[in-house]
């Protein structure tokens, strides 16, 4: 990294720990790159960042930072998936506030835990008309976040959150990673179709393509990972989901309440969510 690079990157800590009242711990220039964009969220601190992914072009993610936490601390990271046609400030903004909430939910006493959103395009998170954010995900993002010494690496266990299609981005990863990589898995309003011939044509094909990337069935692929499913009584993913909920031979956390697919009620459920997220990391 360059000098002026580091420089940067040191200023901007140390204006966060000001703010903080904590005393500053400069990353090491190797390991944290300069953000692009550094603010703040309720009192998260947002840095925001873009690479060019192989698979899928340029790519934005943001890292929230807990309140009270050093740049170079070790905390569980969760990887945050937007749904269809949003983008990752998406889950920064006011439909969501997720650094309001991640603040308010360590208040609370919950354990703290990093979040990084990203965008995930159109593609529900498998390959899908030259764009494949599911390999994104793991192939790059993963590993780019562990160079800067965030807890991703393969030895490491995180956390998946996820929207809608990113609901359902979250259950296919959570099956393609395992439970030696992901150590809990919240999924809400998931983007789920019974009849193939219904999922949406798109971010699938064909009901020939559906079928192929369908986590319904598939609920052992999460065998040995904590789970959480939350949907709304009058959702319209709300059927499909009790029957992929019905699938597992285990009990699965979270349930369905009085709501919609709609903003407000993924943020009446969210801290809940939080909790068992960092319960869950923690434990």
């Amino acid at each position: 990294m360059a000098a002026g690079a580091s420089t940067a990157a040191v200023a901007v800590w140390r204006d966060i720990r000001a703010h903080q009242g904590d005393p500053l711990v400069p990353p090491s220039p190797t390991r944290e790159p300069s953000p692009q964009q550094s603010y703040w969220q309720g009192d998260a601190v947002i840095e925001e960042h873009r690479f060019r992914s192989v698979h899928r072009g340029p790519t934005g993610y943001a890292v929230l930072h807990p309140p009270g936490a050093a740049p170079t601390s070790v905390l569980p990271v969760v990887i945050a998936l937007h749904g269809w046609r949003d983008d990752h400030r998406v889950l920064l903004g006011q439909r969501f506030q997720l650094g309001r909430f991640l603040t308010e939910a360590v208040a609370a006493g919950v354990p703290p835990f990093r979040i990084v959103t990203v965008d995930g395009g159109t593609s529900y998170y498998h390959p899908h008309q030259g764009e494949d954010a599911g390999a994104m995900v793991i192939d790059e993002l993963l590993p780019r976040l562990a160079d800067t010494g965030l807890a991703t690496a393969p030895s490491d266990r995180i956390g998946l959150l996820g929207w809608s299609m990113g609901g359902y981005g979250a259950l296919r990863l959570g099956g393609i990673l395992g439970p030696d990589r992901v150590a809990a898995l919240c999924a809400v309003s998931p983007a789920l179709w019974q009849d193939p011939h219904l999922a949406s044509r798109a971010g699938f094909s064909s009901a020939r393509e559906y079928r192929r990337y369908s986590v319904l069935g598939r609920q052992s692929d999460l065998d040995g990972i904590p789970v959480r499913i939350d949907c709304g009584t009058r959702d319209r993913f709300v059927q499909a989901t009790r029957s992929y909920v019905d699938g597992f031979t285990r009990p699965i956390e979270g349930g369905f309440t009085p709501g919609a697919h709609v903003a407000w009620f993924w943020r009446r459920v969210l801290p809940d969510q939080l909790s068992y997220l960092g319960r869950t990391l923690s434990a």
